[in-house]
């Protein structure tokens, strides 16, 4: 069942996600020592996640981990880490963040990722995208990846470039005891009302969402 959070604008609604995670953080941290988070890449996320970079969180006690990489040489503009380490990431203990080493391709990457989040037993919150084609980190409609069991995959002949990536996989996701996404804009609208249809999805495959989405998206106010 996923639950819609419905803000006027996309600033709103940045800014609701940043306070839903915080809130999120310290409710594990309440039962748990250590708080796993993935993250997303692409330019949705960068104000939420500037807004929690200025927070006050026991930072040493939060452990970041990304959805999906993009297989490009590293400090690539268009790698998922550079976002992250802009507006988040810079700011925090370099021991906590465990990024994706993607530039070394998708099987070797996706190899050592799994080694990297074997110690976990689910992620405590996911924070993703969406695609206008329904697919969430880097698992898209008809591809291979999709039916991968393994925690992490290599994913080949993406729609989007670049067409090698890494991602956690559907089943890594649906075992997260929090799920968000961010999605606004107009251009969201038609998947939007595909995802509240139940249509057979990626992002629709992973459980129960929290979604933080903007008036334009869904046709509100």
């Amino acid at each position: 069942m996923h639950n819609w959070h419905v803000l006027k604008n996309f600033d709103e609604a940045s800014f609701a996600a940043a306070q839903f995670i915080v809130s999120q953080i310290l409710k594990c941290l309440q039962n748990k020592s250590i708080c796993h988070i993935a993250l997303p890449g692409g330019n949705t996320p960068a104000k939420c996640l500037s807004l929690l970079a200025k927070e006050n969180l026991p930072w040493e006690q939060i452990h970041w981990y990304l959805g999906d990489e993009r297989c490009l040489p590293l400090g690539e503009s268009d790698r998922n880490d550079v976002m992250l380490d802009n507006n988040l990431w810079s700011l925090l203990p370099v021991a906590n963040v465990h990024t994706m080493q993607a530039e070394l391709g998708p099987d070797v990457a996706a190899n050592l990722y799994r080694e990297t989040i074997s110690d976990i037993e689910y992620f405590d919150i996911v924070f993703l995208g969406v695609g206008e084609d329904g697919h969430t980190a880097s698992l898209f409609p008809g591809n291979l990846a999709l039916n991968d069991k393994r925690s992490v995959v290599p994913v080949y002949h993406s729609p989007k470039a670049p067409d090698e990536r890494v991602s956690l996989s559907i089943s890594t996701l649906e075992r997260a005891e929090i799920k968000l996404v961010l999605a606004c804009g107009e251009a969201k609208r038609e998947i939007i009302d595909k995802i509240k249809l139940g249509e057979s999805l990626p992002v629709n495959r992973i459980g129960s969402i929290d979604w933080f989405v903007d008036a334009l998206a869904v046709k509100e106010f």
